[in-house]
């Protein structure tokens, strides 16, 4: 059984509801689905934590509902974003049930294809902080991100386009020519390290190894829990 924090946003939790349901069946065919407790936050109230900088709620906040998972029968914890994995360690000292750590898996698909250096997209908080860019780092992997400039008008497309659910083909075009400029910076891949990116930028239209982490880590969840 599958516990997933999700609704940061609503969006990107769906997708991975269907990755992982999919995967499930895949593996076991038939009418079989994944075995999942999903508990979906107000996406404003997260968002409101974050703009405010106070991490310590937001990671009390998820410590508890995680835990809450757990005592619900959840024997893996699942958390359906990048930027919230700022509180991970929260999250991990709060529950004795594993937590499966969305840097990682991307990290092992990133070395899977021989990889040192990626770009990185995502919120400014992922491209800026520590948190993320440095747990890839500590699997080797160097970490690229655009311009200050360029860095604001991701993050703005995240929170004022893709959490909404509004996918513009201009906004694709403006993402594309970020990782052409990561591509000529020296990355020899680029993480979609915000959940929602992949809704709109997907594989087929990046000339570089292209990481989709909402579908890296659906599908580690599903390796994890029939394994």
């Amino acid at each position: 059984m599958i516990g997933l924090l999700g609704g940061m946003s609503w969006e990107s939790s769906v997708l991975y509801e269907e990755l992982i349901n999919t995967g499930v069946r895949a593996r076991l065919g038939g009418v079989h689905s994944a075995d999942l407790i999903v508990r979906s936050y107000d996406f404003a109230r997260i968002e409101e934590l974050q703009a405010a900088g106070d991490w310590d709620a937001a990671g009390r906040l998820l410590a508890e509902d995680a835990a809450r998972l757990e005592s619900a029968g959840a024997e893996l914890v699942v958390l359906c974003t990048n930027t919230m994995h700022k509180v991970a360690e929260q999250i991990e000292a709060s529950i004795s049930v594993p937590f499966l750590h969305l840097a990682d898996t991307t990290a092992a698909a990133i070395l899977a294809e021989g990889l040192d250096t990626v770009g990185l997209l995502g919120t400014k908080f992922t491209m800026e902080q520590e948190f993320y860019r440095a747990r890839l780092e500590s699997h080797g992997i160097s970490v690229v991100v655009p311009s200050e400039a360029e860095r604001q008008r991701v993050h703005d497309i995240i929170y004022d386009e893709l959490v909404k659910g509004e996918l513009n083909r201009d906004s694709r075009e403006e993402y594309l020519d970020i990782i052409d400029r990561l591509g000529s910076a020296g990355a020899q891949g680029v993480v979609a390290g915000c959940t929602e990116i992949e809704l709109l930028v997907t594989e087929d239209d990046v000339f570089i190894p292209y990481f989709p982490t909402t579908t890296l880590h659906a599908e580690a969840a599903v390796e994890a829990a029939l394994s």
